[in-house]
């Protein structure tokens, strides 16, 4: 019996308890929840070292160091892991961040790199197709930047392009009359930071836009309609990640109909920003305009601090380097939070290689609308 065998056959149990959860919502008008989830996937590794380099061997160097950790952090491994977490929560929509596809050209030159290497959305949706679980994107936006730049290897040099998405994924298994998706959106946000280094071609080319964006559907689960946006905000300028909060509240967010928020939105709870100098207020001022936070409004236990950043950039620390709450549920308008849960925190999460799933712990919430 696995470990995770055996925490679902428990949970399954305390459901069927008298004066459980399970038996309290469904006393409370027999709905059905809208379960969803947040999951960072993990690109694979660090950027910084890639945006900090000052010559073209510099940019080699680091490029050639990034792409190996992104192979030792092997995401089809560690889809296996995410699918699991996902099967077992099992919810109508998931928000992914970093949800990368990152391709190769053979030997470096002109053009663009085109060989798929790994395609992070198409392999987790594969591993959950083989757990018999039926989910599509119904919204895409790309973000960050489209970056391709060289890698050695034994035989020269090897173009590198990395592809950053934000995914809103929804079930496809359950009828319309009970689950529909409508009105699929996704934008950038007009607010974005901009790198300049001579060693990324500027001067005299344009500085390398790293932009964000959000994603958006409009769904009903049995007849009751509420709005799903996911995003993953800036963490490096806390004026740019502000700004692009304030959009979110300006755009998607402004409607009359219940909303949910799921995301990386990289300012942590209790207003300790999401770098060690500095810190952000977004998560502060979505709560100020009506949010409610899912983990801490889950009343069945006494609230813990709910950390979900970050692990080291290889995965494979062997105690928890989770410091900070940056990844949310968030809610506002008819709707209550039944229960919120970490997704991949524990150790019994890793793979059998003893990898992490991502760097990030994702959350999972059941919500009752109306």
């Amino acid at each position: 019996m696995t470990r995770r065998w055996l925490t679902s056959a428990l949970c399954a149990l305390a459901l069927l308890a008298p004066g459980s959860l399970g038996t309290a919502s469904a006393a409370e008008g027999g709905r059905t929840p809208l379960r969803v989830a947040t999951r960072n996937l993990y690109l694979g590794a660090d950027l910084a070292p890639v945006l900090a380099a000052t010559t073209p061997q510099g940019l080699v160097a680091a490029v050639t160091a990034v792409w190996a950790n992104v192979r030792a952090t092997d995401f089809t491994e560690r889809a296996e892991a995410l699918a699991d977490e996902i099967a077992e929560s099992d919810p109508h929509l998931v928000g992914l961040q970093e949800a990368v596809l990152w391709r190769s050209q053979t030997p470096a030159g002109p053009g663009s790199a085109t060989h798929v290497e790994y395609d992070f959305l198409q392999i987790l949706l594969d591993a959950l197709t083989a757990r018999g679980k039926h989910y599509a994107a119904v919204a895409t936006v790309t973000v960050g930047s489209d970056f391709e730049a060289p890698r050695a290897t034994p035989d020269g040099l090897q173009d590198i392009r990395l592809t950053d998405r934000d995914v809103l994924l929804a079930r496809t298994d359950l009828p319309a009359r009970a689950f529909s998706v409508s009105h699929a959106r996704a934008a950038r946000f007009r607010d974005h930071v901009s790198v300049c280094r001579p060693a990324l071609g500027c001067p005299p080319g344009p500085a390398l836009r790293i932009e964000r964006g959000w994603v958006s559907a409009d769904v009903t689960l049995r007849g009751r309609p509420a709005r799903v946006v996911t995003t993953q905000l800036e963490p490096a300028d806390p004026a740019v990640q502000e700004a692009q909060a304030a959009e979110l509240l300006a755009g998607p967010l402004a409607t009359q109909l219940p909303t949910v928020l799921l995301g990386d939105l990289d300012s942590a709870a209790g207003g300790v920003g999401a770098t060690p100098t500095t810190g952000t207020r977004s998560h502060e001022r979505l709560l100020a305009a009506g949010f409610t936070d899912a983990w801490t409004a889950d009343r069945r236990r006494p609230r813990g601090p709910g950390f979900t950043c970050c692990q080291a950039p290889d995965l494979r620390n062997t105690a928890s380097a989770l410091s900070r709450r940056v990844d949310y549920v968030l809610f506002r308008g008819r709707i209550s939070a039944l229960t919120a849960d970490l997704m991949g925190a524990s150790p019994a999460d890793r793979t059998p290689s003893g990898l992490g799933p991502s760097d990030h712990a994702g959350v999972t919430s059941a919500l009752r609308l109306g």
